[in-house]
């Protein structure tokens, strides 16, 4: 049986490796986990004895296919009641993130799957990140974040890089959510600030926004 902890450093492992596929280093990882580095040397261990990662020391870890094939689980779990808490509770999409990090380790395949069908067969979450369906498949979408979007042009937000409560109530507060058709209207060298047009306003976001928020050319 794998343990909650062993997934939640899987989990770790497939993101800060670019979906598992890079070489992380163990320092990368105690930061996320906010740990020791030999603590995560010894898990890493315990991973790679169980056939999850691939260590070698002094060059990173790596997830085997049953590694990647654990995280997209989790993460499709996660997704999944991130949606449900939102949808069917009345949950904002600000508060979903920490409750669905306990849910994901529920175990029953069952479950999930009925969960999914009841919410209908989503390919989002409720922050625009793809929701694997129950073969693994990310649907994929194209779209760059708000720093790189050209002045003139309008775009749809279709998601967000930073989940942390504090950044998604700073979006609710200017009215940015999923959908929210924006356009360019300039771009300040001084500090790389960016002035939006949206449906009745206008408003200037900083750089720290403009990296964290995802848009699709309209």
């Amino acid at each position: 049986m794998i343990t909650l902890t062993e997934e939640n450093y899987i989990k770790a492992i497939y993101h800060l490796g670019s979906n598992g596929e890079k070489s992380v280093n163990t320092n990368a990882i105690a930061s996320v986990m906010q740990t020791k580095a030999s603590s995560v040397t010894d898990m890493v261990k315990k991973l790679s004895e169980k056939k999850y990662a691939n260590y070698k020391k002094y060059q990173g870890v790596t997830l085997t296919e049953e590694g990647r094939y654990v995280a997209i689980n989790i993460i499709r779990k996660h997704r999944l009641w991130e949606v449900f808490l939102v949808e069917k509770l009345n949950f904002s999409w600000d508060e979903v993130h920490e409750v669905a990090e306990h849910l994901e380790h529920i175990k029953s395949e069952k479950l999930i799957n009925e969960l999914d069908a009841f919410l209908e067969f989503p390919t989002y979450d409720p922050h625009g990140d793809p929701i694997p369906n129950k073969e693994g498949k990310f649907k994929h979408v194209e779209k760059i974040v708000l720093a790189k979007a050209e002045v003139g042009d309008t775009y749809k937000c279709v998601g967000v890089d930073d989940t942390s409560s504090n950044f998604l109530k700073y979006l609710d507060g200017n009215k940015i959510g999923l959908g929210t058709i924006i356009t360019i209207k300039h771009k300040e060298p001084y500090d790389n600030s960016i002035k939006l047009a949206l449906e009745n306003t206008e408003i200037v976001v900083s750089q720290n926004v403009a990296k964290n928020l995802y848009l699709k050319k309209v």
